[in-house]
């Protein structure tokens, strides 16, 4: 068994939710494979993302996780990262996009329980550590783009797919209306890059 000496965070005290939806924060981490390693000179071709199992299912996810009362939605897509992945790296915090889904232990209801709000960003990965909170939980797993679009488990992470594919390209992202500060979310500002 595995030890850490990073923690994961516990519990809900401190999550944030707005009209009733659990707010969450993740990213899609990624590398850039040297020219040399591929027969491409196209950009998409070099990209592989980092994806992670959860127990007991063969496809899989980007981490996310709650977004938390004292950070920012990009540092709580960096900490889901480093709890979920092991991984550090540049945030580029403009947002992906925004989704409305369902935690997993809800899909079948029909009440706003379990509804959640996902803001995803891109995490371009400097250091992958063999030890971290979760390990024992999530398996990683990088990927090719192709691969990841059929490895996804709902729609919405592969519209995020598509949004990081823009970004990486230097086409237009979807606008994400920004959020109110009175409201006590945190304010997008694109194109800011923060160190994870």
């Amino acid at each position: 068994m595995s030890s850490s000496p990073l923690l994961s965070r516990k519990g809900r005290q401190q999550q944030r939710y707005d009209n009733q939806r659990r707010l969450v924060a993740g990213c899609i981490p990624y590398k850039l494979n040297r020219e040399d390693d591929t027969q491409s000179d196209d950009l998409l071709d070099r990209v592989e993302v980092l994806m992670i199992s959860s127990p007991g299912r063969y496809d899989l996810i980007f981490p996310k996780g709650g977004w938390e009362t004292d950070e920012t939605a990009g540092e709580a897509a960096c900490r889901e990262a480093l709890e979920e992945a092991g991984v550090r790296g540049i945030l580029n915090d403009t947002v992906l996009g925004v989704w409305e889904f369902r935690s997993k232990s809800t899909q079948d209801t029909c009440s706003l329980e379990g509804a959640c709000r996902g803001y995803m960003f891109a995490l371009e990965v400097t250091e992958e550590l063999e030890c971290y909170p979760e390990k024992d939980c999530h398996e990683r797993k990088w990927v090719h783009l192709a691969e990841a679009y059929k490895r996804c488990r709902y729609d919405w992470m592969r519209e995020a797919l598509n949004s990081f594919k823009n970004l990486l390209t230097g086409k237009p992202v979807s606008t994400v209306p920004e959020l109110s500060e009175s409201s006590s979310l945190w304010i997008v500002k694109p194109n800011a890059i923060a160190l994870c």
